[in-house]
């Protein structure tokens, strides 16, 4: 209600915005069509009150595992899909970035067991399957469905070039991050063009 009574506000001062809404940690399709109800109601009765349009975007956050298995049945209820990277690796490798990193990863790392820590570089190998498969999936239900990802994954260049693979839209990553990831997504989309 804050996002859209604000949008509203600003469409009334002739300030151009483009609220999103997104709703995180999506297990089924109804959480959706819920929320969406919801959003919905409020929109048709604040263009009602002020006579005006108020076009908003609704998606969701994929973090979990099943929403991943679901994304064809989501993606017919939204207008994006961000994957929340570091929930869904937590969720993929069934343990907590706090624990893994403060205790075990460094040693994983060392020892050669895991070659990155999975909370800087995207395992591609596990979560990269599921962000691939859910984004095919989602896509084969709606063309233009954009797809980004929301996490410090989204700003290393591997992960980066992993992303434009697989049709990304966006990557989302930290403002130190930027950088890099700018000159990483340029490198990525100048590969593949030459490819």
């Amino acid at each position: 209600r804050a996002i859209l009574e604000a949008a509203m506000e600003c469409a009334e001062k002739g300030i151009d915005v483009h609220p999103e809404i997104m709703v995180p940690q999506v297990i089924t399709l109804q959480e959706l069509e819920h929320v969406k109800r919801t959003a919905d109601e409020i929109v048709a009765k604040l263009e009602q009150e002020h006579n005006k349009k108020l076009p908003y975007k609704f998606g969701t956050m994929i973090e979990t595992v099943r929403a991943c298995t679901r994304a064809w049945h989501l993606a017919n209820v939204v207008d994006f899909f961000s994957f929340g990277t570091n929930d869904l690796t937590q969720a993929v490798f069934s343990f907590s970035r706090e624990d893994a990193e403060n205790k075990f990863l460094p040693l994983y790392n060392e020892t050669g067991i895991l070659q990155d820590n999975p909370f800087e570089v995207l395992d591609v190998k596990g979560v990269g399957k599921l962000i691939d498969m859910a984004v095919s999936n989602g896509r084969d239900q709606k063309k233009d469905l954009k797809i980004g990802i929301c996490g410090e994954q989204g700003g290393h260049p591997a992960s980066i070039r992993f992303c434009h693979e697989v049709g990304l839209n966006y990557v989302s990553c930290s403002a130190p991050r930027v950088p890099i990831a700018r000159l990483a997504a340029a490198t990525a989309k100048l590969t593949s063009s030459s490819a």
